[in-house]
């Protein structure tokens, strides 16, 4: 059996769930989870920001903790369950959480919102009535340049409620007016 070249990186089988679908993949080592989620699984929704951990767009849930996906190796990865903005729509039915960013005008620019809408259903999750003092705390994690957070806040706030009730969104040939 021949070695590998010194120079050619070697390969980590990992196997995760990712949005409730197992996957299996060859990996380098140093292949983060952000690249290994928008190039080799081709769900583009999780953003990459500053690259450092800092700003949050990165952010995916694994085993339902926010973590930082451009910070976080694929192969830290292995044997998780993985939650992207890609898995919160029930097919055409947008989740609670998305349903009221709309409606509240809690994105701008959006390029900030799948890490939010992520970071929003951990929120949630942890505590499925948030008052707005403790969703503005917990998304400080999560930098936003354009809406000022109250929006986003409220959004939190409002989609908690329909959830707590089983309230869905509505379905978008039923959807609210613009």
């Amino acid at each position: 059996m021949t070695e590998p070249a010194a120079d050619t990186p070697q390969k980590h089988r990992i196997t995760l769930t990712v949005n409730g679908r197992a996957h299996t993949a060859e990996v380098e080592p140093r292949r983060l989870l952000v690249d290994f989620l928008r190039e080799d699984l081709d769900l583009p929704g999780t953003h990459i920001g500053c690259e450092h951990g800092v700003c949050g767009t990165c952010t995916v849930l694994l085993d339902g903790a926010s973590i930082r996906s451009c910070i976080t190796f694929a192969v830290q990865a292995d044997g998780a369950e993985i939650s992207t903005v890609e898995g919160l729509a029930q097919g055409a039915q947008l989740h609670p959480l998305q349903d009221e960013f709309w409606a509240k005008q809690g994105l701008q620019c959006g390029y900030c919102t799948p890490g939010m809408l992520m970071r929003a259903r951990e929120i949630i999750a942890a505590n499925p009535d948030p008052t707005r003092a403790q969703v503005r705390a917990e998304i400080a994690s999560n930098l936003c340049r354009c809406t000022g957070y109250q929006f986003i806040t409220e959004a939190i706030v409002d989609a908690a409620a329909r959830m707590r009730s089983g309230e869905q969104a509505p379905t978008p040939s039923t959807g609210a007016q613009a």
